[in-house]
């Protein structure tokens, strides 16, 4: 990469989060890197035969991004260096987190911001996907997302009871304020609070498909407020399947 000022060229490991057509072969691509953060460039073809298969949303790939004018759409070039997508097509809710992650991250990330942890977090949850059982892909790709709202300045302190200070029993959040609340601070405010499924105040414990319910309800509101709605975006379509393929499993013992 070169030094000073913006670079016109750099090379690095990047997640693709979306991918568009651009005529009849070339690809518009949005990718995550460590220190470039989201960037847009153009693949030239890259929904061919020969490169559609790595070009696919939640893989890793070594890319190779050049412009010849700061601020101009670059051009990208890269070989597969993970191939999350295929590995996510074993399931429908390994395929939801991972079209879901890579929808948020797209929506919410603006261009040109470095995130070196979430990048790699992210490249955590993406490479398991595939791997694990419904339960740990899940409650994974809800703490990511709490990773994220805390990496855009609206992390949810879990830590103690915003009324009484203690640090058991805490069950609700604030959806005013993303502090966490225990029963007994709750008192006759406990229907208008959020519930805080347990699973993400341990993380040795992946929680139930309910709790994936509430976990989902809560992150999500924090997402729609504080990151899409001042972009004046709603929640991406991903984000919303993967919440509806949840509360299948809540409903219906065929969705597992």
């Amino acid at each position: 990469m070169n030094g000073g000022g913006a670079s016109l060229e750099w090379e690095a490991p990047a997640l693709v989060l979306s991918v568009a057509p651009f005529g009849e072969a070339d690809a518009l691509v949005h990718l995550f890197s460590p220190a470039q953060g989201v960037s847009h460039g153009l693949v030239k073809g890259g929904l061919g035969r020969r490169n559609a298969a790595t070009w696919q949303n939640g893989n890793l790939v070594q890319a190779q991004w050049r412009t010849r004018i700061p601020g101009q759409l670059g051009t990208v070039t890269g070989e597969m260096a993970g191939p999350n997508a295929a590995r996510a097509l074993s399931s429908r809710s390994s395929l939801a987190c991972l079209t879901s992650l890579c929808a948020v991250a797209d929506s919410a990330l603006a261009e040109g911001e470095p995130y070196p942890g979430l990048c790699q977090d992210s490249a955590q949850v993406l490479a398991m996907l595939g791997t694990q059982d419904v339960d740990a892909e899940i409650s994974t790709l809800i703490r990511w997302e709490t990773i994220l709202l805390r990496d855009l300045g609206f992390a949810l302190d879990l830590s103690c009871c915003a009324v009484t200070g203690q640090t058991d029993d805490l069950i609700y959040v604030s959806p005013r304020t993303g502090r966490a609340v225990s029963q007994e601070g709750a008192g006759k405010w406990a229907s208008r609070l959020l519930p805080l499924p347990r699973f993400l105040l341990d993380d040795s414990d992946y929680g139930t498909p309910e709790d994936w319910r509430d976990g989902l309800r809560l992150t999500g509101h924090f997402l729609s407020r504080d990151v899409f709605g001042p972009l004046h975006r709603p929640l991406p379509a991903a984000r919303i399947r993967l919440a509806d393929i949840v509360q299948s499993f809540v409903t219906g013992p065929e969705g597992l």
